[in-house]
């Protein structure tokens, strides 16, 4: 586990709010079934309307890149997703 207090020098803010809300995808896609087939089937749109009332905060740019991953399992979507 890393330790809420490690810095790293390299990395920006942002980079850290994306892998979160990263990290926010792929856990509502593990606990509900309807999300994980969306979110295969259409990511952009999936992610712009969000899960259970709660928003995925990802900048256009990084959201657009989910269009461009085409995957049959949450796994290999969680590999494609993890290079963005």
């Amino acid at each position: 586990m890393i330790h809420p207090n490690t810095t790293y020098p390299n990395a920006s803010p942002n980079h850290f709010r994306t892998k979160q809300e990263i990290s926010r995808i792929l856990s509502a896609a593990v606990v509900n079934s309807h999300f994980r087939t969306q979110l295969l089937i259409n990511p952009v749109q999936t992610v712009i309307e969000g899960y259970k009332g709660e928003k995925f905060e990802l900048r256009d740019g990084h959201r657009n890149r989910l269009g461009a991953i085409h995957a049959r399992t949450l796994a290999e979507f969680a590999a494609r997703l993890n290079t963005i």
